[in-house]
């Protein structure tokens, strides 16, 4: 049974203004935007993301906890990310046990009061996965 501030399921759905405003503008002005292979379709999907790097290496935290994203990314175990005109393909490693505390730590430091409403609906941070990029070849131009 969860709590009264989170969500079932571990997932916070986006806002309306997130859906209709942030994420098109964030793809129009050339944000980095995760291009993973959907789990039923097979299609490219496109999700606007901030990418952390931390100690040299790049990774995607899922705010939202258990998004379509993160499903998707766990199947496919590759992506790209849109960089403006640049495609950069990734190996993704899901973190676990120490090593995603270690991350996650870090990031919610980095964060500093905004942590807050980071942790405000899931209050765990194991509900937040965590994936590792590793570059597997030199971009992709598109």
């Amino acid at each position: 049974m969860s709590s009264p501030t989170t969500r079932s399921g571990g997932y916070i759905p986006p806002g309306s203004f997130m859906r209709r405003v942030a994420n098109p503008l964030v793809r129009a002005l050339g944000g980095p935007v995760l291009i993973v292979r959907g789990r039923i379709s097979g299609h490219p999907i496109g999700t606007p993301v901030a990418p952390f790097d931390y100690a040299g290496d790049r990774y995607l935290i899922a705010r939202r906890g258990e998004t379509q994203w993160v499903r998707n990314l766990r199947i496919a175990g590759r992506c790209e990310l849109r960089l403006r005109w640049r495609h950069v393909p990734f190996h993704a490693t899901e973190l676990r046990g120490d090593e995603h505390q270690l991350v996650v730590g870090a990031y919610l430091k980095r964060l500093g009061r905004r942590a807050d409403a980071f942790l405000a609906e899931l209050p765990n941070p194991a509900d937040h996965p965590i994936f590792r990029l590793d570059p597997i070849g030199p971009p992709i131009h598109g």
